[in-house]
């Protein structure tokens, strides 16, 4: 990428100064964490320096838990480890009636207590370089609302879901203003309400007071993906006011070989071009052990090859303590042995993904996930589980048309029996109608791969932004 030098002489010691530096403030669940981290290598690649601020256990989870590069050999991200007050952490629970990780809101509530570290660091920096940018999670505008007194400071909103969920929920919370295009909007869209906690709801909307400050916002979605959403975004919901770019996918499109592999990829290495199923809900989503037991069976019964990874969803300090452990089937690991694979430790998605075995993935439909999913071209067997995901799945299935539904959202609260499960791997995995899907897949991966290459579509939002802040 460009190598524009933004930085200045200062100084009787001779040592640079930099002309622009970044601050980039995750939200502290990890496919927040994540997608900040991306985008942070992805502006070092400009030559200016990032610095990412997180409490001490999020920054590490942050980092051990990367894809595609190492973040520790990138020399011009600079990690800032702040002391939050303590939170519990309590396992989540499973039969809960809510999918929502009402477990982690302790979390999220002592982030919030990063204000002051944080506005203490962007006036430290704003002393020394000519303009500070702040790069903020939309869940952590409270905390870097002090930008507003920093005269040579500027904050930008990353939006870390789809344009398509931002843009139906922005739409709901303005109170339906005008009447959404019925040719870019499938109908029976899911409620809000079922998909998050009320109190969760209350965070989001104290956080949205205070993102009128922004200069800006950022998508980590591509117009190939989502061209009308990211322009409706821009016209309807926030208005020419605003500067928007949509600069994703932020994960690598390219996989280099790791010199450590994980075994799963060795297990794949093995099978044939399109042929295994990879199953993974994410890192918010805990099943019931019967939930547990019919998706076992149905993946049995299906007769095609797996990987499973099968963990429990994160606590809020992922270091603590021991994970539930789920119980399978007896013998179950035995009789699948060479066609299915059960992984419970910290799995290499961007890998899984990205190999040559993998023609399909069943998914809880994190945006992550789907970003993912999509550059590698991948078709996703959609179970939405909460949050954006119920709204993702829909893009996914019903707009995209890149995968099947696993689960009905308005079937959620029942189990799904291991005959639907063994019947949408066969749908996606052995069928005509699946191999359309793949095909499908593959080509929108390969445009969103070239959206990233020298004048694609999302390097020149990501170009267009770089140029203006260093403007």
């Amino acid at each position: 990428m460009a190598n524009n030098h933004h930085y200045q002489n200062h100084g009787q010691n001779g040592l640079k100064q930099p002309e622009v530096v970044v601050v980039t403030v995750p939200f502290p669940a990890q496919g927040h964490l994540n997608q900040l981290l991306q985008l942070s290598r992805l502006i070092t690649s400009y030559n200016i320096p990032v610095h990412y601020v997180s409490s001490t256990t999020h920054s590490l989870q942050a980092k051990i838990r990367v894809h595609g590069w190492n973040p520790l050999a990138a020399e011009n991200i600079h990690f800032h480890d702040f002391t939050v007050p303590p939170f519990v952490s309590p396992p989540p629970n499973p039969n809960s009636t809510t999918k929502f990780p009402t477990h982690l809101q302790p979390s999220f509530y002592a982030s919030l207590s990063l204000r002051e570290p944080v506005a203490a660091l962007l006036r430290a920096l704003s002393s020394n370089a000519r303009r500070v940018i702040v790069i903020h999670d939309s869940l952590m505008a409270s905390v870097v609302q002090d930008v507003a007194s920093i005269r040579n400071a500027e904050s930008y909103t990353f939006h870390s879901v789809s344009a398509f969920a931002l843009y139906l929920y922005m739409w709901e919370a303005m109170g339906k203003p005008f009447d959404i295009k019925a040719e870019i909007t499938p109908k029976d869209l899911p409620s809000v309400e079922s998909c998050f906690t009320a109190e969760f709801l209350n965070f989001i909307a104290f956080q949205y007071q205070f993102s009128k400050l922004n200069s800006g916002k950022l998508y980590n979605s591509c117009r190939s993906i989502e061209a009308p959403y990211i322009d409706s975004l821009g016209k309807e919901i926030f208005g020419a006011s605003k500067k928007h770019w949509a600069i994703g996918p932020l994960n690598p499109v390219a996989i280099h070989e790791n010199k450590y592999r994980h075994k799963c990829l060795e297990w794949l290495d093995k099978h044939a071009s399109n042929s295994v199923i990879y199953v993974s809900f994410g890192t918010t989503t805990a099943l019931t052990d019967e939930q547990i037991k019919e998706l076992a069976i149905g993946l049995e019964k299906s007769e095609q090859n797996f990987i499973w990874v099968l963990r429990d969803a994160d606590k809020g300090d992922v270091f603590e303590g021991e994970a539930r452990r789920a119980e399978l089937p007896k013998g179950y690991e035995e009789r699948v042995e060479g066609r299915g694979m059960v992984v419970r430790d910290w799995a290499p998605q961007l890998e899984i993904l990205g190999h040559r075995s993998t023609g399909g993935f069943m998914s809880h439909c994190g945006w992550n996930s789907c970003m993912e999913s999509i550059t590698m071209g991948v078709p996703i067997a959609a179970w939405p589980m909460h949050s954006d995901q119920p709204r993702n799945s829909l893009l996914v299935t019903k707009v995209l048309k890149l995968g099947l539904v696993v689960k009905e959202w308005a079937k959620r609260d029942k189990v799904v029996t291991s005959f639907a499960v063994e019947n949408a791997v066969r749908r996606l995995m052995a069928s005509e109608e699946g191999d359309d899907m793949r095909k499908r897949a593959s080509e929108l991966g390969g445009t969103v791969q070239r959206s990233m290459d020298k004048g694609g579509v999302s390097r020149m939002e990501l170009d267009s932004f770089i140029a203006h802040v260093t403007r």
